[in-house]
């Protein structure tokens, strides 16, 4: 095999498989954004969505800064040298995160250090099989983190809150799946698609469950039960109310597919992988001599073409009914939001993730945090030759893993607006509301729209802690977010948890006996 040739295949692989959407995918988002009602914040938040996917294909920049951990399955003809495919796909990836396609993502567990080129201890993932046909076959998803915590495992029987008792039959798996949707809410860049794998243990159950992702959106399940059991989530899943980000809505899934394997009498284990509206799967057939990609995998169809109408464009640019805070901001300022509110910030802000609140919370902050505007984001950043940063993505992560911190941070400091996607908990909201704070809701993986908004990087601090977790500050024009948070106790993720648990509760009577 020409393994120069492999490994270039490789990295067109990770390159189209972060910038670009397959068709399947695309056009479950394009059915989803037609029945979406016009003018509610969910339009909006698929709308941005959609603008995003096109200016992905456009700047072939990562959709979503959080590129995930790459997971290759592979087929290979007996007689390939897999040793050898192994090294050529971790010289693509370390190209790849060089040149801004990936963001650096592999992590020490122990110690917390970003080895800073994708490569360490389990990453990438890569998992070979031998078939008896005459070509290598390479599937390869990039699934996110905030996706990835919205996994579930059931262990059936078990008690389901809002749907009571489920059994070992497929009306507990059915339980089970509904179950799974909900408890995810906005948090995993809803609407998304889930693989369940049933049966199995612990783990080859989750493999089974990831294994589902790599089917098309739009195949038909040839077991007869586990058709009707697809089809009975996609309708009934979306009834549920909580929509694009978790904003409410008629789009909360856009697919569902379910596998099955043996388990052993004592266990009986429903796993779900969730993945969010990013869905970044693509494959290659590639030929085993020469090294060259013969087909792509996925893109069957029709080709869905996200240029805004001009209609869309003018209403993206209307002001009308748009707040635009100045940061940094004031507890005036603050306490004059209100959930629902749509804010345009101009001005500065300042990425914070995971290290960087567990730092503050027994360190002075490198700057003066006081009326500011932290960003829960992880950007995928770029160094240019004269050593000027340039943000390539800059998407909004998961902003309830800062529950334990954000109240008390904000408090300490004088921040006065966080922002992030799929709300946060109890104690945030106590303390916006005694201190003077709001949260501020980006539409999740919409990492090149909040990129274009950035106008420049004013500086970072804290790298050791790698590009991902250090702290940029940022100047921002136009950075559009929705109040899902405010300082005056009120919710919204919390109010769409409890209509959409209300919901769920229809589901409880028995369907498949």
């Amino acid at each position: 095999m020409n393994l120069a040739k492999f490994e270039e295949s490789m990295y067109k692989l990770v390159v189209e498989t972060s910038t670009k959407l397959p068709k399947d995918v695309r056009r479950a988002v394009k059915a989803a954004k037609e029945k979406e009602n016009a003018g509610t914040r969910a339009a909006l938040s698929l709308a941005t969505i959609t603008n995003n996917i096109k200016m992905a294909d456009d700047a072939v920049s990562p959709i979503c800064q959080d590129t995930g951990l790459p997971t290759f399955k592979i087929k290979t003809p007996v007689g390939i040298n897999q040793l050898q495919l192994k090294e050529a796909i971790y010289n693509a990836i370390v190209l790849a995160t060089k040149e801004g396609k990936l963001r650096p993502n592999s992590v020490d567990s122990l110690t917390g250090k970003n080895s800073g080129n994708n490569l360490g201890g389990g990453t990438p993932v890569i998992k070979f099989e031998q078939w008896e046909k005459d070509y290598i076959q390479v599937k390869l998803i990039l699934k996110g983190g905030g996706c990835e915590n919205k996994n579930i495992q059931y262990s059936l029987p078990c008690e389901l809150e809002g749907l009571g008792r489920a059994g070992r039959d497929l009306d507990g798996i059915r339980k089970c799946v509904l179950h799974s949707v909900y408890q995810a809410q906005g948090q995993g860049c809803s609407a998304g698609f889930i693989g369940v794998g049933i049966g199995g243990d612990r783990s080859s159950g989750y493999d089974l469950a990831k294994e589902q992702l790599f089917r098309s959106v739009e195949d038909v399940n040839p077991n007869e039960d586990l058709r009707k059991l697809e089809d009975y989530i996609m309708e009934n899943a979306n009834k549920l109310g909580i929509g694009t980000m978790g904003f409410g809505g008629e789009a909360t899934l856009l697919g569902c597919k379910i596998g099955v394997m043996n388990r052993i009498p004592a266990s009986f284990y429903v796993s779900v992988a969730y993945n969010c509206w990013a869905f970044r799967r693509l494959g290659v057939a590639v030929n085993p001599e020469t090294g060259d990609i013969q087909e792509w995998m996925y893109q069957e169809g029709e080709t869905v073409d996200f240029t805004q109408t001009e209609a869309e464009k003018e209403t993206a640019a209307s002001s009308e009914g748009v707040i635009t805070l100045q940061a940094p901001v004031s507890e005036e300022q603050v306490r004059q939001l209100k959930v629902g509110d749509v804010v345009q910030i101009n001005g500065v802000m300042h990425t914070g993730r995971d290290a960087i609140h567990h730092y503050l919370m027994s360190h002075d902050a490198p700057i003066d945090l006081n009326g500011q505007i932290i960003y829960h984001c992880g950007p995928v950043m770029l160094k240019d030759e004269d050593g000027v940063w340039h943000v390539k993505a800059a998407g909004p992560t998961t902003s309830i893993r800062e529950e334990p911190y954000q109240g008390d941070i904000m408090k300490k400091f004088g921040i006065r607006a966080v922002i992030g996607k799929g709300g946060m908990g109890p104690k945030t909201l106590a303390a916006l509301e005694e201190h003077g704070g709001v949260y501020l809701n980006a539409i999740g993986g919409a990492a090149q729209y909040y990129a274009e908004c950035i106008k420049s990087v004013d500086g970072v601090d804290l790298t050791q802690f790698g590009i991902p977790e250090s702290m940029w500050h940022l100047t921002v024009e136009g950075f559009t977010a929705v109040v899902t948070m405010d300082s005056h106790g009120n919710s919204l993720h919390a109010d769409v948890d409890k209509s959409s648990l209300e919901k769920l509760a229809q589901f409880k009577e028995t369907v498949f006996n």
